[in-house]
């Protein structure tokens, strides 16, 4: 039976239902996605829903999925972020048929300007940028046509051979689609098809001084690539248009010659006519994925860079400890849908403590350590207990926990003065100290206010396989042995913002104003032996206290690291009540 978690689990979505019913009519006899990021900064939560459904898509119908970068804009491109994007794919559980860059179709995409502007379709303009929005129009206004609209197709071809042997400075001339300067769609109003930027590329060098526009490179990439079903979010809806415009007019499939540059390098795909399908994104509150923002809280040091553990990046929710299995199950409750929404940053939560609880083994753990002495044990007692690694599943096995006369317990399970139903540690009350037995607390050791010491005695007769071992007390408390235990940096995470809606400026504040000072709190921490021996990027539920991972980078048994994942409940629910 496949988990529900599981990227070859059975989903049902209006976007499946195309597929299927394309597939059944004989529209498509094969299923081809892509998933196309521009290599412009590190991918976030939201381009996790958009992996799980191309590369999910393409599976579940026995297809392929191409991971295509986008890589035209090179002044914001880096090779930095193209690696981090495809350890990404691979971490969420999914890897493509292809690696293809935008960059490997920069001929095609010329010959088929050129063809665009020999068939009337095209022409180069020398307005300014400024003049070029001037004349665009209005949501309620036609634009204007340029002066240079009606140079001939001879001219055209002309001056765009000489854009592309680099002889105009940047921002002189452009090439523009001749489409329709008052249509209601300001996506059709001539938009650009090349523009001159001297910048060298990653993958290029210094071979281009004009670059494709993204609406221009991106369909004809689709359609170079034989992508049956191009996936994307909501904002693309009204490119579509032009989005069908460039496949129809440049043709791929009944122009082979403009394909001979790829064929020449070994690249054969079935040019075809891609049909675009647009869901809407993944958006949470607490949250923000515009990557000029989180760029800029990187650049201005704000945060700790792009895998900071606070960060919505898929390199943050990594080092923070979410499996990959829980952005897979948050894609799965939100769901494929057309309409714009909004999901709670608890709904993430909930889908990692599902995950971890699960998967994650049981270790002792204390991040606010109080000292407990077990006065009626000698002072070199030590002995092995043995402990499940997980309550609910017999196949973790079992570990040996190290219990002295010593013991670090949590300062908040104990109280000098006990408020109604507290049922932890107080002065003369007892509580079960986990897998050892009873303790009553007999002395309580101060300095000034401060308690620094709890001095008490062991029931020995409610030890593990006494008869007393089920005397019934309410309160059970974990622990620590302080003659074992490791000191280890603990790193308590939480949501990046104290707002919903760290974008909404109504107040005269901006998002950098609603960066939650508590998103980050490093303690001194002791944990028992066996917690400090995991690798790297091993989840577990430190019991009591929460679900949290070796960090990534900074763990290991000689200093332990661990960062929080998320409480073992919803802490925030309480705080917004």
């Amino acid at each position: 039976m496949t988990d529900a978690t599981s990227p070859d689990a059975p989903r049902q979505d209006f976007i499946r239902q195309i597929v299927r019913s394309d597939l059944a009519e004989g529209r498509q006899q094969t299923v081809r996605t892509r998933f196309p990021p521009e290599p412009n900064g590190y991918l976030h939560i939201g381009h996790a829903k958009a992996i799980c459904l191309s590369f999910g898509v393409a599976r579940e119908f026995g297809g392929t999925c191409n991971l295509r970068l986008d890589d035209t804009n090179p002044a914001k491109e880096l090779p930095e972020y193209v690696r981090a994007i495809q350890e990404d794919v691979h971490w969420l559980g999914f890897d493509w048929a292809n690696l293809r860059h935008a960059s490997d179709y920069f001929e095609v995409f010329y010959l088929a300007a050129e063809k665009l502007v020999r068939e009337g379709h095209a022409y180069v303009d020398d307005l300014s940028a400024e003049e070029v929005r001037d004349h665009r129009g209005t949501l309620t206004e036609p634009g204007r046509n340029s002066p240079w609209r009606e140079r001939s197709p001879e001219e055209n071809l002309d001056l765009l051979r000489r854009m592309r042997a680099g002889e105009f400075a940047d921002g002189a001339k452009t090439l523009r689609a001749k489409i329709d300067m008052a249509s209601g769609n300001i996506n059709l109003r001539d938009p650009a098809i090349y523009r001159i930027k001297k910048v060298p590329h990653q993958n290029t060098g210094d071979a281009w001084p004009i670059y494709p526009m993204y609406d221009y490179a991106h369909c004809l990439s689709d359609a170079i690539e034989g992508i049956t079903h191009s996936l994307c979010t909501l904002e693309f809806e009204d490119h579509r248009p032009l989005y069908d415009w460039f496949v129809d007019r440049v043709d791929l499939a009944g122009s082979p010659e403009l394909l001979a540059p790829l064929r020449e390098r070994g690249i054969d795909d079935a040019a075809s006519k891609p049909r675009q399908i647009e869901f809407s994104r993944l958006s949470l509150n607490f949250n923000i994925t515009s990557k000029r923002k989180l760029m800029t809280l990187v650049q201005e040091g704000l945060v700790d860079g792009w895998d900071d553990p606070r960060m919505p990046t898929l390199q943050g929710l990594r080092r923070r400890g979410f499996p990959p299995a829980a952005l897979r199950l948050l894609a799965d409750r939100v769901g494929i849908s057309k309409q714009n929404s909004v999901t709670d940053f608890s709904v993430l939560e909930g889908c990692a403590r599902e995950v971890l609880d699960a998967a994650a083994a049981r270790r002792l753990a204390v991040i606010d350590p109080l000292k407990l002495v077990i006065t009626n044990l000698p002072e070199d007692h030590a002995e092995q207990l043995v402990f499940p690694n997980h309550p609910k599943d017999e196949s973790f096995g079992t570990r040996a926990v190290p219990f002295s006369r010593t013991l670090w317990i949590e300062q908040d399970d104990f109280m000098r003065e006990p408020v109604k139903g507290f049922h932890r540690l107080k002065p003369g009350g007892e509580v079960r100290l986990r897998g050892v037995g009873i303790v009553r607390c007999d002395e309580v050791v101060v300095d000034g206010e401060r308690v620094t010491e709890l001095r008490c005695t062991l029931d020995l007769d409610t030890r593990p396989g006494m008869p007393g071992a089920d005397r019934k007390i309410k309160g059970t408390i974990h622990w620590v042995s302080a003659l074992h235990a490791l000191d280890a940096e603990v790193r308590l995470y939480d949501r990046l913002f104290d707002v919903a809606d760290p974008d909404d400026d109504a107040d005269g504040k901006g998002y950098r104003d609603h960066l939650n000072p508590e998103a980050k709190r490093v303690v001194r921490g002791f944990v028992e032996p066996s917690a400090a021996e995991v690798e790297p990027e091993t989840r577990l539920q430190f019991e009591r206290l929460g679900f949290f991972v070796a960090d990534r980078r900074d763990h290991s048994p000689r200093r332990p690291v661990f960062n929080r994942v998320v409480t073992l409940r919803d802490v925030w629910a309480r705080r917004e009540g």
